[in-house]
């Protein structure tokens, strides 16, 4: 098959032909219709990640397709079934597991990370029965695929994890994939949405995405929380950091509201220091948010099938696999407004 590998970190990512995946006794085989262009990619690529221990390496851990061949222990899936799969892929057995908390699986596994991913014609998945999510008739592929990492982490972080409401203020620092899917969630739960980003390009799709306002941000993270404060007359009931830095994140906590809950989705550096002065005083929560499991889809996808949420609307540049290396390495300078989507076949 074609793949997109890599032979250490940062190194040029090249499109070229790679043994096919087998399905393990418990796993599947898939075959890519489309796979999302993540951030988290680029973070892999250049080491941040310590779960990229082998190389080659195919990374890409946002996908969808078709099942074309499983394992002798499966039994909820066959060839021909269409899916998408999360990006946290759980064993279905430890503790995390049996309580039904599968994106914190104690033996966790990632395609584009823990193995070769989805930046590929195949890609195998482990534990088929508990980590793929079949999908509702009529959904494309591209926009199924973006529901595996970047909407799906966001509705568990808006919803679950932030517990919005009906007229609470939500602020959301970053737009890009996971952010304008945070400012899509949030408002059609009832929420009042302040996006911000440095790009005006991402705050002109959070204001059609529903953001009630707009924050362009600049260099003091103290400025960006005062005008929040100011917009939502004292703090925001929940903020989001879904970029991942440490002025997204200080800025996130600052614009809080007294009791408010901060929810981290973007990955930090380590030693990011946090404003902790404040969340004691203020009785600040402060909350991590790591995908969500397959079996917590259904809430969500009856959403989008309403028409409440428009993932596909999020999609707004598609690519294929031999543009991908490219695509890959330019996040080094930035990423493009919406989420991009790779077509492998």
């Amino acid at each position: 098959m074609r793949a997109v590998v890599y032979e250490a970190f940062g190194a040029e990512p090249q499109v070229r032909e790679v043994a096919d995946p087998v399905a393990s006794p418990y796993g599947a085989v898939i075959r890519v219709e489309a796979t999302g262009l993540c951030r988290s990619d680029w973070h892999g690529w250049m080491g941040h990640d310590g779960d990229i221990q082998v190389f080659p390496h195919v990374p890409g851990h946002e996908l969808s397709g078709v099942v074309e061949s499983v394992g002798p222990g499966v039994t909820g899936w066959r060839p021909g079934d269409r899916v998408l799969v999360p990006f946290v892929c759980a064993c279905g057995r430890c503790r995390e597991c049996v309580k039904g908390d599968q994106q914190v699986c104690e033996r966790q596994t990632q395609p584009g990370f823990t193995h070769w991913g989805s930046f590929a014609e195949r890609v195998a998945i482990d534990h088929a029965d508990v980590n793929l999510v079949r999908l509702p008739d009529g959904m494309a592929f591209a926009t199924a695929a973006s529901l595996g990492c970047r909407f799906a982490t966001a509705f568990r972080a808006v919803v679950a994890q932030g517990r919005v409401k009906p007229g609470d203020w939500l602020a959301v620092h970053g737009c890009g994939g996971v952010g304008l899917s945070a400012v899509m969630i949030g408002a059609a739960a009832g929420a009042r949405v302040v996006a911000v980003d440095i790009s005006p390009g991402a705050l002109d799709l959070a204001r059609r995405f529903g953001a009630a306002e707009c924050v362009q941000a600049g260099p003091d993270t103290a400025d960006v929380a005062a005008v929040i404060r100011e917009i939502t007359a004292g703090g925001a009931h929940v903020s989001v950091d879904a970029l991942g830095s440490p002025a997204t994140c200080a800025a996130s906590i600052e614009s809080l509201r007294r009791r408010g809950r901060h929810v981290q989705v973007g990955l930090l550096p380590g030693g990011t220091a946090l404003p902790m002065g404040r969340v004691i005083a203020h009785e600040l929560e402060i909350l991590g948010s790591h995908g969500m499991a397959a079996h917590a889809y259904p809430p969500m996808l009856e959403m989008i099938a309403g028409g409440a949420l428009r993932p596909d609307l999020l999609i707004t540049r598609t690519i294929a696999l031999e543009e991908a290396p490219a695509a890959l390495t330019a996040l080094t300078h930035g990423a493009a407004a919406g989420i991009t989507m790779i077509t492998p076949g």
